[in-house]
């Protein structure tokens, strides 16, 4: 790995949610999204590591304003019914019609604003089927990471990540996104999360120790960097 991981404060994580430069930062996130395939990358890695059946219950960590989620949902919900999944984030953004949207599906949503150390700590063991996150990882340092997927781990069945992929071409192609609408707050925030993202096996490396879990963790098209965690002995 030729760029050394480096962790920097992101601007929309400190900006008010009703800011208008933070409403334009996260139509761009959603553009990213989009160019990168990512809701097609998330909802392979859930259908291939669950396996037949549908879960019950699903928590997203730092969840956004929860549409990312619900793009996968859309993609899911002919083979996956009657799901209820957790919107976790800091702050209270997502929108009544983004609420309305998975009831439409069928599944059913509940947005929740609390830390997300101070959440999974507070959940019993093995009492959520399947927990996601999507470019959410890369803001924490090694011991904060540590202790999230330790506590994903023993809180959930599967655990499944999309992450940056951290290397130079990456780099330079977060440069490049005011082309594809990106204002100035996308574009710091991009770039500083491609340094904090990841590569090799580098989340596996902090998961727990203890074992009961496989692991799978590998590269996704061009920018995205993947890691599985699945119970072994999983119904």
């Amino acid at each position: 790995m030729s760029l050394l991981r480096s962790v920097e404060p992101e601007l929309l994580d400190h900006m008010p949610a009703d800011d208008a430069r933070a409403v334009a930062a996260r139509r761009g996130l959603k553009r990213i999204n989009a160019v990168i395939l990512q809701t097609g990358i998330m909802t392979r890695l859930l259908a291939e590591h669950w396996g037949d059946g549908g879960p019950r219950t699903i928590l997203d960590l730092g969840t956004g304003d929860g549409t990312f989620t619900l793009a996968v949902a859309r993609r899911l919900a002919a083979r996956w019914t009657g799901v209820t999944v957790t919107l976790l984030d800091r702050q209270s953004i997502v929108s009544q019609e983004t609420k309305d949207a998975f009831t439409a599906l069928g599944w059913k949503a509940e947005a929740v604003a609390a830390d997300v150390f101070a959440y999974l700590d507070g959940l019993k063991t093995s009492s959520v089927d399947i927990i996601t996150t999507n470019l959410f990882l890369h803001h924490f340092q090694q011991e904060q990471l540590a202790r999230l997927l330790a506590l994903a781990g023993r809180a959930a069945q599967l655990v499944v990540a999309c992450e940056p992929r951290r290397n130079k071409f990456a780099l330079r192609a977060s440069r490049l996104l005011w082309a594809i609408g990106c204002n100035e707050v996308a574009l710091h925030d991009a770039i500083v999360s491609v340094r904090a993202g990841f590569g090799g096996q580098e989340l596996s490396a902090l998961w727990p120790s203890q074992g009961g879990f496989a692991l799978d963790e590998h590269a996704a098209r061009l920018f995205t960097h993947c890691f599985v965690a699945r119970r072994k002995d999983r119904a």
